[in-house]
């Protein structure tokens, strides 16, 4: 089983690696996209460092026993994003990177949204936002009744908190003080066709959650460092469980996707792909 870094300042070579393995899942995912003309890129791009940091950094998990009992749990509720998910597995060893090639395409495992019946590694199936974080919660509650030492982890979009069921969730594991939950929003402030805070505002979004009894950090949803520090600080004697805002941009790393709503569920013709390509370097 792959081990969590000791909690230290994060050296060199493991920022170079999380580095690297994001670069890789933006460009991957991309491919994967343009080959499909399916998929959801922008949102790829925002949380690719998240899933890179978490895989190469953080997340105690063996691909070999993907069912392990002691493992850490992730979730990835904004499923839509399987480009980047699916990058990320099959980086981390769940499944060969040559199948990548099959995204979309009829009988495939790779589906647009992610499916636990087919792929290891995969928690729980997602795509219908809401869902994660109350799997999640539901995931911390019984490793809690267990003293279990694994933790939870999961990731929403921020224009998915428009969905009441993440609220209820927040509120029993604010409740059950669930310190082995840790909570990652990708925070881009775009959605499908608008920009959150124009749909239904959730500013100020770090002091909901500390009214639901969360402890709150807000960093750079792009910076290795500053997302490694605290996803892999040890949560015991925290007391309650952990939202990390992680402020982002859609379309991280190419020009014309930067912050762009249109690339929600955009796909790039040829000449895009290639500039694309040129600039994720």
């Amino acid at each position: 089983m792959s081990s969590a870094p000791v909690h230290a300042p994060a050296s060199n070579d493991v920022i170079a690696t999380i580095r690297d393995k994001a670069l890789w899942i933006r460009r991957r995912s991309f491919q994967m996209v343009y080959e499909a003309q399916l998929g959801h890129p922008g949102g790829d791009f925002s949380a690719a460092d998240i899933l890179a940091t978490l895989f190469f950094g953080v997340l105690r998990y063996d691909p070999e026993r993907p069912d392990d009992p002691g493992r850490d749990r992730f979730v990835m509720s904004k499923g839509h994003c399987t480009g980047a998910f699916y990058s990320v597995l099959a980086a981390a060893g769940f499944f060969s990177e040559s199948e990548l090639s099959t995204y979309m395409q009829p009988l495939s495992r790779l589906n647009g949204h992610p499916n636990r019946n087919y792929l290891a590694g995969v928690e729980t199936n997602t795509g219908p936002l809401g869902h994660g974080l109350p799997v999640a919660t539901g995931i911390a509650i019984a490793g809690q009744i267990d003293a279990a030492g694994f933790r939870t982890f999961v990731l929403t979009g921020d224009g998915e908190l428009q969905e009441g069921s993440n609220w209820e969730a927040a509120l029993t594991a604010g409740h059950r003080r669930l310190e082995n939950l840790t909570l990652i929003i990708d925070r881009n402030r775009l959605q499908q066709g608008a920009r959150t805070e124009e749909t239904a505002s959730l500013d100020p979004l770090d002091d909901k959650w500390r009214a639901f009894g969360w402890q709150v950090e807000v960093v750079d949803g792009h910076d290795h460092a500053q997302l490694l520090e605290v996803l892999s600080a040890s949560p015991r004697g925290r007391g309650r469980p952990l939202c990390v805002i992680a402020n982002t941009f859609k379309g991280k790393g190419v020009s014309f996707m930067h912050d762009n709503v249109a690339w929600h569920h955009g796909v790039p013709n040829k000449e895009q792909y290639e500039q694309a390509m040129a600039e994720l370097v």
